[in-house]
């Protein structure tokens, strides 16, 4: 790796086509690999029953909560630095080896006996001690891909993410197939991480010393203590109703919740922090010119929400044939609480696109401030409604997350640069059309489908419903916001401006 090229400076033509190549690169390949990963994924569920996949959410949750100590921050302290030393990136990597020894440790003698004690299920010992190899992937990955990522070069990183994602998916398969239930979730995460750490390392020639000596790194320490905090409490945040459920709830009830917060948070989760992933080194680029950023932050939001909107009004009003058509019919009873959580899911995702502009402003103290609200909020309001069952908790969502994405924007406001009569002239265009869209394909589905047809087939009836609302949705865009469809056709298709010519 060429470690004088991080501190080249871009000129702005060239930077913004390295933001559109980087945007093809990661949001592109990521689809590909999700499909990938989904494929796998809705074949294995239909395999193994939901009890698995409540013991695997179970663990999950330990390894969220720590996992957000792997030193992710430090790393993100060298994205945003203006300039970085070679000595830098070494003390780094010494950081990272130290921090995710000392996880695997912990988690492998201690909290592995102790979250199966919590839970009440022996097995959940043995899962978390073969999860604790995880851990020990950590460094040869997120160093690497970070530095790549300062250089918005994606490229590299997304092959290496095809590459894990067909390792994941045939492992996943073949240990579902010869009847291996919650092992296989545990194992192909395992081979995943590990191929993603191997193959980045030998892609980008990473063969740097770690130092253990740590003289000067305190901005390092300093920048990532902060994001470590924000990070922590958002964990707290995202996994306090797992982590209560799982004693309030019986493995199938629980598997049932996990599974449907899955499907409503695969965009949220899988498709945006990608995409943040480019924002954070494009807007720290930008971090001296508060305009452009402002501009480049409310385009971001628009464009992103034209799809979460669509996507996930759509999600609710046609939960049960999504539900049994992408999970199987042992699924079934999880379409309520999807319909819920997909109502929830555009405020989530709105919600999560300020903190990159925040962290490459130098503010993570906003970021954390925001995290301590949620971290409070959403686990009083998951301990009220957790006696409700699953449906309790999936409107728990709706109710606290208007609540945050509110202190957000009041927080976030005057440092980013917006207006809120501009952020809601980013989100308002979709978000219109969405719930337009959203009540003909209801009235659609209620009035006429299932009047006349009360049996059809699911794939029929989903299959409809979407044709329903993909014409009514392009229609109302077209028609009442055609600037802002194009603009979204534009960046898909990746069109260049007309050639200047010179008289």
């Amino acid at each position: 790796m060429d470690l004088t090229a991080l501190n080249d400076r871009v000129a702005p033509e060239e930077f913004g086509s390295r933001v559109k190549s980087a945007v093809f690169w990661r949001s592109g390949t990521q689809i590909l690999a999700q499909l990938i990963s989904w494929g796998s994924t809705l074949a294995v569920i239909r395999i193994l029953e939901p009890s698995d996949y409540g013991l695997f959410a179970m663990t999950s949750v330990v390894l969220v909560f720590l996992n957000f100590l792997n030193g992710y921050g430090f790393v993100s302290a060298l994205i945003q630095s203006e300039k970085v030393e070679p000595i830098r990136i070494r003390q780094a990597f010494g950081m990272l080896i130290l921090v995710n020894a000392g996880l695997a440790t912990t988690q492998f003698f201690a909290v592995a006996p102790l979250a199966a004690a919590y839970y009440k299920e022996p097995i959940i010992a043995d899962m978390l001690r073969w999860q604790s190899l995880i851990y020990l992937s950590t460094p040869f990955l997120i160093l690497p891909e970070a530095m790549l990522t300062r250089n918005l070069d994606f490229r590299k990183p997304a092959i290496v993410n095809l590459t894990s994602a067909f390792v994941g998916a045939a492992i996943a398969l073949g240990m579902a197939f010869q009847g291996y239930g919650v092992w296989t979730l545990v194992f192909a995460p395992i081979a995943i991480f590990w191929t993603r750490a191997m193959a980045l390392m030998v892609a980008t020639r990473f063969w740097i010393r770690p130092s253990f000596d740590f003289t000067g790194a305190g901005g390092i320490f300093g920048f990532g203590t902060a994001m470590l905090a924000a990070h922590g409490f958002w964990i707290v945040q995202s996994q306090s109703d797992i982590f209560i459920a799982g004693r309030a709830f019986d493995n199938h009830d629980l598997g049932l919740y996990a599974e449907a917060l899955f499907l409503t948070q695969i965009f949220a989760a899988k498709f945006v922090p990608p995409l943040n992933e480019v924002a954070f080194p494009a807007y720290a680029r930008l971090q001296n010119d508060r305009a452009a950023l402002s501009a480049g932050f409310l385009k971001a939001v628009r464009l992103i929400m034209l799809i979460a909107c669509p996507l996930y009004l759509g999600m609710a009003v046609s939960a049960q044939p999504f539900v049994d058509v992408l999970m199987g019919p042992k699924w079934s009873e999880a379409a309520p609480i999807v319909a819920i959580l997909a109502l929830a899911m555009p405020v989530m995702t709105l919600h999560i696109l300020f903190a990159p502009a925040l962290n490459a402003l130098g503010l993570p103290s906003i970021v954390v401030r925001n995290s301590i609200l949620g971290a409070i909020l959403m686990p009083a309001v998951y301990l009220f409604a957790v006696q409700y069952g699953a449906d309790g908790l999936a409107w728990g969502w709706l109710v606290a997350f208007p609540v945050l994405l509110a202190f957000t924007i009041y927080q976030a406001r005057p440092h980013i640069g917006f207006t809120v009569r501009g952020l809601a002239a980013s989100v308002l265009p979709g978000l219109v059309a969405a719930v337009a869209m959203a009540g003909l394909v209801w009235a659609a589905d209620r009035a006429l489908l299932l009047k006349w047809w009360p049996d059809v087939p699911a794939p029929i009836h989903l299959a409809v419903l979407v044709a329903v609302g993909g014409l009514a949705y392009t229609t109302m865009l077209w028609f009442g916001a055609r600037q802002t469809f194009m603009e979204v056709v534009n960046l898909v298709i990746r069109r260049k401006p007309p050639a200047v010519v010179t008289p």
